[in-house]
């Protein structure tokens, strides 16, 4: 997002929100990782026709991302959402390539890592580590007035963030199996030393404190690499959700932005009670990841069942969603996920319908 089109709204309901998708690439005619993604972000900027356009590397070559601009609008968000997605598609097919949608790689995971300074320097900190991570989140970014408001929000919806974990659940398969976890994504990228859940900080100078011993400590190169669920933004006046798997749809990734906004608002408020320890954080999350929709998640403290869970927390919002105009959309999409199922769900159910073929999951996840 360009900060020079954030505006800082947050004693209003509708704060500005953007949203940033990571995405795998892969051989148009097979099940096949394809090392385009600087080509394809190349061409896809080119290609753009506006200079919002915000079109990046990622850490493998394998990877690309796209980000939308702030709006306050989510209707707007969706358009520009649909149209990047166009954009980077086209720009892919250009080389050969596909855009999928998919939280790890169903198939397959041996790709280079992009060249450049940054990420070589990853490469020879965490060595292993970072050959295994090739994973795609969607990004949540809400403004925020100021690092204090900023601060109150990361501690207040924290106990909620698996209830997004569970419903935006795409990434069952990697490598070419079953890994009986929803989101499998979410256990890959929880092997980054200052990645999950966060206790709470109480204010911005204990936040920025902890940030700096992280990365005095070398868990983290820059403020870049501080990988917490939800985050100060190091670029923008935002906190930035991370807990979210990438979805193929638009209508999924805008409800869920829908609820970032809320919980934001409603913790800026100081309407949520504050986290509890990290280590039962952990723990929600892992069931979260685990079991998406299809089970049990924990909230304050005991098991409830995942669509109790979402309930509450379409609850604990609805004043600040119903203020923003996104109660119905979120309603919608809830209804949504009950009738359809998760991504992770989908992914499954199209490999069953193809005999148990892992590569069919591709096939659900492919945009178009």
């Amino acid at each position: 997002m360009k900060r020079s089109r954030l505006e800082q709204t947050a004693n209003v309901s509708n704060r500005q929100v953007g949203i940033e998708e990571e995405f795998l690439l892969f051989r148009h005619d097979a099940a096949e990782l394809l090392d385009a993604g600087p080509p394809v972000v190349a061409a896809a900027e080119r290609a753009a026709p506006d200079d919002d356009a915000q079109f990046d590397k990622e850490l493998k070559a394998a990877q690309t991302e796209l980000a939308t601009q702030p709006a306050t609008d989510l209707a707007a968000v969706a358009d520009e959402l649909a149209q990047r997605r166009g954009e980077l598609v086209a720009a892919a097919a250009g080389r050969g390539a596909r855009v999928v949608a998919s939280g790890t790689s169903p198939v397959g995971d041996r790709t280079a890592t992009t060249p450049n300074a940054r990420y070589r320097e990853m490469a020879e900190t965490f060595v292993a580590l970072q050959r295994r991570q090739l994973t795609c989140a969607m990004h949540v970014h809400v403004g925020v007035d100021g690092d204090d408001e900023g601060v109150r929000a990361v501690d207040g919806i924290a106990p909620w963030l698996p209830v997004l974990v569970a419903l935006s659940a795409n990434s069952p398969f990697h490598a070419g199996e079953d890994t009986s976890y929803a989101s499998f994504r979410r256990i890959q990228w929880g092997q980054w030393p200052t990645s999950g859940p966060t206790g709470a900080f109480g204010d911005a100078a204990q936040y920025r404190r902890t940030v700096d011993a992280l990365i005095a400590s070398g868990a983290a190169l820059d403020a870049g690499m501080i990988y917490f669920d939800a985050r100060l933004s190091a670029r923008y006046p935002t906190v930035e959700i991370r807990v979210c798997d990438v979805t193929p749809d638009v209508r999924t990734a805008v409800a869920l932005a829908a609820l970032c906004r809320g919980l934001v608002s409603t913790a800026a408020a100081q309407r949520l009670a504050p986290p509890p320890r990290p280590e039962l954080l952990r723990a929600a999350h892992w069931r979260a990841a685990r079991y998406g929709m299809t089970g049990e998640l924990v909230l304050d403290g005991q098991l409830v069942p995942a669509a109790d869970a979402v309930a509450a927390l379409v609850d604990v919002t609805a004043g600040a969603l119903e203020a923003a105009g996104d109660l119905s959309r979120v309603r919608e999409f809830v209804a949504a996920v009950a009738e359809d199922g998760t991504g992770a769900d989908r992914q499954r159910a199209a490999v069953t319908a193809a005999g148990g073929d892992v590569a069919a999951a591709l096939n659900a996840v492919t945009l178009a």
